[in-house]
């Protein structure tokens, strides 16, 4: 993933944010008070649930997609033989963390009657350290500590993605839930980045 990737892609993900705020009716603006367990809504108007902004709605749209590929890395990690013990652990540590994190945007996005795929007004955008095919083809085929030194570098990048995504959410997101959430990946995954730094250094 290359650092001119990632810079275009954070640059788009706040602008197009900000081109959603702007076209947001005043009233649909807030993402509230998502039960992080298992997302019960209730209906009345003035609870925490209702209120989200466009922010929050991007930050789900987009961090769902960024989630389930890093599951997808992680899995092809776990179907090889041949890699390292404590790669392997940390792709099952990164596969039970962000597996429930979908199933949670994804309550949110359903509650706030919210599609849980982009539009395709913004879904064309690269995001924040999101592999190719063609990366996670080389993922799949890369075997031993080969596969264990491309998968850590891989997903560095990927984590780093992720953490300025839930940045700008922690700066612009007005749902508490959503907001702590990102505050959430930030503090898990720029530790899981220092991780996997010191693992690459030691193969």
């Amino acid at each position: 993933m290359n650092k001119t990737q990632l810079t275009f892609s954070v640059t788009a993900f706040a602008g197009l944010l900000a081109m959603a705020g702007c076209a947001s009716p005043a009233g649909s603006g807030s993402m509230q008070g998502m039960d992080h367990g298992n997302a019960s809504i209730s209906a009345t108007p003035n609870s925490t649930s209702a209120q989200h902004n466009a922010a929050d709605v991007m930050f789900a749209q987009m961090m769902i997609p960024h989630h389930s590929q890093a599951v997808e890395m992680s899995d092809s990690m776990l179907a090889k033989a041949d890699i390292p013990t404590e790669v392997r652990d940390l792709a099952v540590k990164i596969k039970e963390a962000q597996a429930p994190e979908i199933e949670k945007m994804t309550a949110w996005l359903k509650s706030w009657n919210m599609p849980v795929m982009a539009s395709s007004g913004h879904g064309g955008h690269s995001m924040d350290g999101m592999l190719t095919e063609a990366d996670l083809q080389k993922l799949d085929s890369a075997r031993g500590t080969e596969a264990a030194k491309l998968f850590l570098t891989q997903m560095i990048g990927h984590h780093e993605g992720a953490v300025a995504m839930a940045k700008t959410e922690i700066a612009q997101g007005k749902n508490p839930e959503a907001v702590q959430l990102g505050k959430d990946i930030v503090t898990s995954q720029e530790a899981e980045i220092q991780e996997m730094r010191g693992l690459l250094a030691g193969l």
